[in-house]
């Protein structure tokens, strides 16, 4: 599983997280999406790399400027009762 962060310009509410989010849902097929407008920033959990052009084309398209991109490697972290020390 990779996890691509976005920068992301324009956000500005709730509302704005909710467009970033769906534009990537339609664009891709993704694991999970979330985005901060406080932050400026989008998170991606997806099976595979996405492709970087592609990403900015999506939401370049939406109003919302792409800064930066980073990928990955992602994890799932597990919750255990039972910790290892």
């Amino acid at each position: 599983m990779i996890k691509t962060t976005l920068d992301v310009e324009g956000m500005a509410c709730g509302m704005c997280e909710a467009h970033v989010n769906d534009a990537v849902r339609k664009a891709f097929n993704v694991k999970k999406v979330t985005s901060s407008h406080t932050a400026g920033r989008t998170e991606i959990i997806s099976d595979e790399a996405l492709d970087e052009t592609a990403l900015r084309r999506a939401l370049d398209g939406t109003g919302y400027t792409v800064k930066g991109v980073r990928s990955e490697p992602y994890e799932k972290k597990g919750f255990s009762l039972f910790r290892k020390k």
